[in-house]
């Protein structure tokens, strides 16, 4: 393997959720062509192999892992073509997501500017398109640069081929471990208004300031920091991975059955009708499941600012944090008939 290689990296120190023992290698890639020598080397001597972005969305056994842990490290943002209605930017895969909306916003480009404050590195936002606050990447991705593991070489996907759909794509699906993001194109809009489809932002904001994308930007850090979402080292609540289940997607016959289990009216259960179903806040459904923010369970427990984030209060196993979660989705599943995934990663037995 590379003189570049570390061995023994405690992977817990690399995830804001602090869990996760080490890894028998760990290499941080700054290039495409460090990447693909590290991959062919882990390939060659038949060593298993994960990518890390920001470790903000992967959760580590305490036992670590027995092969690589290639982190994604190339940075860089270009602007490959600009006219008075849009501009075309390549962001490279290791640069931290909220560093470019913050480049996109200071230059007057519109697109991204809801998804401030989202942890994490660029090559993430298409794998599970990343979305908040009524905006996803997959409305802005042009194209998505891959390493294509089977082909062993470098391709671009267009928008349409990443497959997105409600927090997955192309490479959370029948692709996953096969392609390798090395860097995303977005286009976006300069000089572009803020499509508010959000309530709490609607009303923070006031219909006149759609323009204002620094203020866009301020209010929805302001909003995701009094829920624990924004990583910072002097709040607890942060050190987690954010928003821990995915919002389930219901079929109408589903949302019926839902009701009927649970001696509800439609209007007593907040839902939002998109084009693949009914969506349902998965927060709601822990607090009614009986789950009360703050709620602990040894190490581990619910944010005291928002049901939908687990916390490492001190020094949490990954056992304790699995099976924090799987107490979660039984109780919900006992009270609504609905599964709750989790959206971390797990990189082990899930819950």
């Amino acid at each position: 393997m590379s003189e570049k290689l570390k061995s023994a990296v405690p992977l817990g120190d690399r995830t804001t959720i602090r869990i996760g023992g080490p890894a028998r290698y760990f290499c941080e890639a700054e290039s495409v062509d460090a990447l693909v020598d590290a991959l062919h080397n882990a390939q060659s001597e038949g060593l298993p192999f994960v990518i890390l972005g920001g470790g903000s969305n992967i959760i580590f056994e305490d036992s670590g892992f027995d092969g690589l842990v290639l982190a994604i490290a190339n940075r860089g943002i270009s602007i490959l073509e600009e006219s008075p209605g849009q501009i075309l930017v390549e962001v490279q895969a290791g640069e931290e997501w909220d560093r470019f909306v913050k480049y996109a916003v200071d230059r007057g480009w519109s697109g991204i500017e809801c998804l401030s404050g989202i942890p994490g590195r660029v090559g993430a936002t298409p794998i599970q398109n990343v979305g908040a606050y009524g905006q996803e990447v997959s409305e802005t991705i042009d194209s998505v640069l891959v390493y294509d593991l089977e082909e062993e070489r470098l391709r671009e996907l267009k928008n349409q081929q990443c497959e997105f759909a409600y927090r997955t794509s192309l490479f959370k699906k029948q692709a996953t471990g096969r392609f390798i993001v090395t860097a995303v194109r977005f286009r976006l809009a300069p000089g572009g208004r803020c499509n508010l489809r959000y309530g709490e932002l609607s009303r923070e904001l006031g219909a006149d300031s759609t323009d204002d994308l620094a203020r866009v930007r301020a209010t929805v850090l302001k909003t995701r920091r009094s829920k624990g979402m924004v990583i910072d080292p002097d709040d607890p609540m942060s050190v987690s991975c954010g928003s821990f289940f995915l919002n389930p997607v219901v079929s109408k016959q589903e949302w019926v059955a839902l009701l009927e289990r649970a001696g509800l009216a439609a209007d007593a259960v907040p839902h939002f009708d998109t084009a693949d179903g009914i969506k349902i806040p998965a927060a709601w459904l822990i607090e009614k499941a009986g789950f009360k923010r703050g709620q602990r369970s040894g190490a581990v427990g619910l944010s005291e600012k928002h049901a939908l984030a687990i916390v490492n209060y001190d020094r949490a196993s990954s056992h304790e944090l699995r099976e924090f979660a799987r107490t979660i989705i039984e109780r919900v599943q006992g009270r609504f008939g609905i599964t709750l995934a989790p959206e971390p990663v797990f990189v082990g037995p899930a819950p």
